[in-house]
């Protein structure tokens, strides 16, 4: 699982890295808001958290570019007020959740764990381009429909809710496959079928890369 964390003081993102970093995340820390707009638009995360207080642009700010990007993924908002507005703000900018400091380690992993599982799950249809998923139904849709294998339904949600970001091989058999087998030639066999399924319905969606790297989902030109 991997984190993009956006705190500006240096001892407090130090802390989180080496706690996340325990826990088994892949982090990435910046200390701006900025930085954060600029990671969010290169980089597929589980989840992200961001101080509101931070130079160059706060938080909220970052979160509102973000999401009028397109990302879904779940943010947490760290604040050093309580301010009912503060947090007014902070959901209403797109927030999912926020944590008032001072804030215990063991209760932000538990919100982090509790958002990336609903985030997996709450996606029942996704659409992009002229095409749609249906993921609770399996089925790919554009000017024709077809059902998908389950892996090929997970791999396509992780490729859509990522559209435009480059998204590792490994990343792929870590979400799709949960630690099951799944080496670089089985994620590049789901690619194909995947690129032979989007042609079939006629979709305008195309999947850029080659076997071992990365792999990016966009509306073909």
């Amino acid at each position: 699982m991997r984190v993009l964390l956006a705190e500006d003081e240096k001892a407090m993102s130090a802390a989180l890295v080496a706690v996340l970093k325990h826990e088994g995340y892949e982090v990435d820390a910046v200390y701006d808001g900025k930085a954060a707009v600029e990671q969010a638009s290169k980089n597929a995360y589980d989840a992200m958290v961001f101080d509101i207080m931070m130079p160059i642009m706060d938080g909220i700010t970052a979160l509102k570019e973000i999401r009028a990007a397109g990302s879904r993924t779940p943010v947490i908002l760290l604040t050093a007020k309580a301010e009912v507005e503060d947090r007014i703000d902070g959901l209403d900018a797109g927030a999912d959740d926020y944590l008032a400091k001072p804030f215990a380690m063991g209760e932000l992993l538990a919100r982090l764990r509790s958002l990336i599982r609903r985030n997996q799950t709450d996606s029942a249809s996704l659409t992009l381009g002229s095409v749609t998923l249906d993921v609770e139904h399996q089925e790919l849709s554009a000017k024709s429909s077809i059902r998908l294998a389950s892996k090929e339904t997970q791999l396509l949600q992780l490729l859509m809710a990522n559209a435009g970001k480059p998204v590792t091989t490994e990343t792929i058999a870590e979400r799709v496959w949960h630690g099951e087998e799944a080496d670089d030639s089985v994620v590049w066999l789901y690619i194909s079928y995947l690129r032979e399924k989007l042609a079939a319905v006629g979709g305008n969606l195309a999947i850029a890369g080659s076997e071992g790297g990365s792999f990016q989902l966009a509306v073909a030109s």
